[in-house]
């Protein structure tokens, strides 16, 4: 592995960490759609965004029944 490629590898452990962090801050217990994004700021310089949809999951109610 490359050094570039071992930063690039890090950089979105870190982005994904803190949108978990955010999220977890916020009392959710799931993210959803969860995406990476790059932008090139300037030359050598990247900027990585990780998102998605922060939510609550509940234990579905075993007595409602679903319809389609």
């Amino acid at each position: 592995i490359t050094v570039w490629t071992k930063l690039c590898e890090d950089t979105r452990s870190d982005a994904f960490d803190i949108m978990i962090q955010h999220a977890t801050e916020i009392g959710a217990n799931a993210i959803i759609g969860a995406r990476y994004d790059t932008t090139e700021l300037s030359t050598g310089v990247t900027e990585v965004l990780a998102y998605g949809t922060a939510v609550i999951v509940e234990p579905a109610d075993p007595s409602e029944s679903y319809r389609s």
